[in-house]
């Protein structure tokens, strides 16, 4: 399995990076400021509980008298109820802060990878694309739910308590102010740590889920080839490298929450002992020394709460970069503004604007140069191909066939030069105009999870049931369903893993004729076929393709002797155009590909 070069996520701590989450964030506002405000009511009754031991020591305790004491246990259980009213509130306002931004975040996140080209997902492999959809998504809509008000209440608590304190008797309030400056100074001194591995531990935990995607998705290929044990060995070093990393984020912060608490507790140690001094002396009241104590030894949780929440936040900033990181990926393919004004865009399309397509390509001096390549695979190239005509590309498996393909269909768009749709350059139309009227048959098609009749519906969403069976039966799909038990009603699997390629090929070529498309598209649809089954295929196309203009990427050369035009590509180069015939006649690189494939399979019908 390869490695993914990902983006490194070092950046220092930024604030900024947060407010991209605002809008995220404005659609629960109500439920934020709930949150917020309930935790503020919830700190200042947790500062006030100290006084009410304080009161109990000073009027019950101390004089040893009972008198009032129905009245104040009223109010302690009252204040117990409203705290814990409060509290319900601020559960229920973050979980759905919490549900609602996780979901909303993923939906943002699908659609726009729903607006990406191809060459994103050429490059990007699926695993880590899943780990920012589910993974980021779910920490950050937890931290923001969670992290923020907790941080809120730990603020509001730390503040008051020592206000309070200071009012009391400023010379003890300054001895547990003392710990505020070690506390300052450990998180600043471990955020960039905690920061630089918890980047290190998100990063792994993509390129194991990576890994784990295409170990599922692989086996067949991993168990016909035996590669289980080297699977196993890169997955172990995989696993490793975030059991590392996950440790080290453990001792930074073994490390880190103790020493906090170490300074508290010696400042309560000093509290208690100058404290319990000036009780000797009738300098303070037990009560007041009794709130000092509860001041001093419930302040290390908020004050070491602050510290690991400002931690947590520090290292979710490298999920935050990496959520926006996939909503900035720009399409490498995008209309113009004046021609989604027009025909809309993927979401809110203006069909009735849309111009019917007829077929006619044209290429006008095309230069092509993919994205992250160094050299041209076209070069003022020129096509013209009529509505209705079929023009198959032949070579050997690599040379760049599909090429003239993707640029015709505008998956890519060319360096220099036009692609012109019915005479009219495909730029100043809509891309989802031109992609609704392609049907593409890829070599391995992929099926989605549900019936034999719902994977070839998704050719058009409103077709009947009727229309779907018609379909099927022009390229005999319908044995495909007879075979089934429950017929066009059988759960095709995860992928189509119940069926076999030839069939799933069968049902998607079914699906793109349902579409009723001006451009078919047939990416060696043939070639996992068997001959039978083949011939009832190519019967099927020739009828089908009549009146259409198609790209037949062919590996059979038998299958393509009737297109109107063959190009012969090698190379990423076009060599030869021509008919059947005459590149027969020529002799050339078609002739010596067609007869010794056509010596190939003679051998095989001897053998066979």
């Amino acid at each position: 399995m390869a490695a993914y070069d990902e983006q490194e996520y070092n950046k220092p701590f930024d604030i900024k990076v947060w407010f991209r989450m605002l809008p995220f964030m404005k659609p629960f506002r109500r439920q934020i400021v709930i949150a917020m405000s309930t935790n503020v009511i919830l700190a200042l009754i947790d500062i006030a509980f100290p006084f009410f031991q304080s009161y109990a020591i000073d009027h019950f305790i101390v004089p040893q008298e009972t008198s009032g004491i129905g009245l104040f246990a009223l109010t302690y259980v009252l204040l117990i109820l409203v705290q814990s009213a409060f509290f319900i509130l601020m559960i229920n306002a973050s979980f759905v802060v919490e549900m609602n931004m996780g979901r909303d975040m993923k939906r943002a996140e699908f659609e726009h990878l729903q607006r990406l080209s191809f060459s994103y997902y050429n490059t990007t492999p699926v695993g880590y694309i899943h780990s920012r959809v589910m993974s980021d998504t779910n920490r950050i809509a937890g931290q923001i739910a969670w992290g923020l008000s907790d941080l809120l209440w730990c603020s509001i608590y730390v503040v008051f308590v020592f206000v309070v304190m200071f009012i009391l008797d400023w010379k003890l309030a300054l001895v547990v102010s003392l710990i505020v400056p070690f506390v300052l100074f450990l998180t600043n001194f471990f955020e960039n740590k905690l920061l630089g591995y918890n980047r290190k531990v998100r990063k792994v935990n993509s390129e194991i889920t990576g890994a784990f995607n295409e170990g599922i998705t692989g086996v067949r290929t991993t168990k016909t080839l035996v590669g289980e044990e080297a699977n196993d060995r890169d997955f172990r070093g995989l696993t490793q490298k975030m059991h590392h990393s996950s440790v080290a984020v453990a001792r930074v912060n073994a490390v880190f929450i103790p020493s906090i608490m170490f300074f508290g507790y010696v400042a309560a140690a000093i509290v208690l002992a100058q404290g319990g001094h000036l009780v000797q002396l009738d300098l303070m009241k037990l009560g007041t020394l009794s709130i000092f104590i509860s001041y001093a030894l419930n302040i290390f949780e908020p004050v070491q709460g602050i510290a690991s929440i400002v931690a947590e936040v520090i290292s979710c900033q490298a999920n935050v970069e990496r959520v926006m990181d996939l909503l900035d990926q720009e399409p490498g393919i995008h209309d113009k503004p004046e021609v989604k004004e027009k025909y809309g865009d993927t979401f809110a399309p203006k069909k009735e604007n849309w111009e019917p397509v007829q077929g006619h390509i044209t290429f006008e001096d095309v230069s092509f140069m993919y994205p992250d390549g160094k050299e041209y695979v076209l070069e003022h190239f020129n096509l013209d191909i009529p509505a209705g005509r079929n023009v198959a590309i032949v070579g050997e498996t690599g040379a760049g066939k599909s090429t003239l393909v993707n640029l015709a269909c505008r998956f890519y768009e060319p360096t220099s030069g036009r692609i012109l749709i019915d005479g009219v350059d495909y730029r100043e139309r809509s891309e989802l105009w031109l992609h609704s009227q392609i049907g593409y048959v890829l070599q391995n098609p992929h099926l989605f999870s549900g019936t034999i009749r719902e994977n070839i519906r998704y050719g058009r969403l409103d077709a009947t049931d009727a229309e779907v069976e018609e379909a099927a039966r022009k390229v005999s799909a319908d044995e495909v369903a007879a075979k089934m038990k429950d017929g066009y009603e059988s759960d095709v699997g995860e992928g189509g893993g119940l069926l076999s390629t030839g069939e799933k090929q069968l049902i998607s070529f079914a699906r793109a004729i349902l579409a009723k498309p001006a451009i078919f598209v047939l990416d060696e649809a043939t070639s996992s076929i068997d001959t039978k089954t083949e011939q009832l295929i190519q019967n099927a196309t020739n009828e089908v393709l009549k009146n259409h203009t198609a790209f037949v990427i062919a590996h059979r050369l038998s299958t393509i002797r009737q297109a109107d035009l063959i190009l012969v590509v090698n190379d990423g180069k076009i060599i030869e155009r021509g008919t059947h015939k005459e590149l027969l006649r020529k002799k050339g690189y078609y002739y010596d590909l067609y007869s010794r494939q056509f010596e190939e399979e003679e051998s095989r019908k001897v053998f066979a």
